[in-house]
């Protein structure tokens, strides 16, 4: 990666095309003002020359205006405001990241858990602050609501299978309660700011 970034600035893709290149890892962006297919080729080459190929699933053009794509958990492109219904370019956490949180907070909650719930409880919590310190930057308050709600239905069902209640369990385990006395964090309880003190 430290060749090609060097190969970047060294051809002049971001004076010539106005570009920006933005990685981490093996993984990156390039954001560019116009000729986007041009670089593209572009760096197609070079990967070439050294040996390397780019993973074309992952790999396209858009325009990032009218176009949302992913990168490192996040989708970016154009939002609309709930309040206002205008548009915006914002970053919010993609799909496939709402659903890793979900798949986690289902791991922990597996059948056959037998752990005190206060041990439960805090591996809960830890999943959740960490998952919700990554994602605090850009349009996260929907995200955020969404995992709330798994996590209350999960932890219930959870509860309701260990202490053999007949029924759904909303009576015994209503949301204060769970995001209460129970003691798990709603990932709607970490504000932007307290998010990032864990990153």
């Amino acid at each position: 990666m430290h060749r090609f970034i060097k190969a970047f600035h060294t051809y002049g893709l971001d004076r010539r095309y106005g570009a920006v290149l933005v990685t981490y890892a093996d993984d990156f962006v390039v954001l560019c003002r116009h000729d986007a297919a041009e670089v593209l080729d572009t760096i197609r080459r070079w990967m070439a020359s050294i040996g390397l190929a780019l993973n074309e699933d992952k790999t396209r053009v858009c325009n990032a205006r009218r176009e949302s794509f992913d990168f490192l958990g996040y989708t970016f492109g154009p939002l609309y405001s709930p309040r206002t219904g205008g548009r915006y370019n914002g970053a919010r956490p993609s799909r496939k990241a709402v659903a890793s949180i979900r798949k986690h907070i289902r791991r922990r909650l597996w059948r056959g858990n037998q752990a005190p719930w206060d041990d439960v409880a805090r591996d809960l919590n830890r999943t959740v602050r960490g998952w919700s310190a990554y994602f605090s930057y850009g349009s996260v308050t929907k995200a955020r609501h969404d995992v709330a709600l798994h996590l209350y239905h999960t932890v219930r069902r959870f509860l309701r299978r260990r202490h053999k209640i007949a029924g759904p369990g909303y009576r015994q385990f209503p949301i204060q309660d769970v995001f209460g006395r129970l003691g798990v964090r709603s990932p709607e309880s970490y504000s932007h700011a307290s998010a990032h003190a864990f990153t």
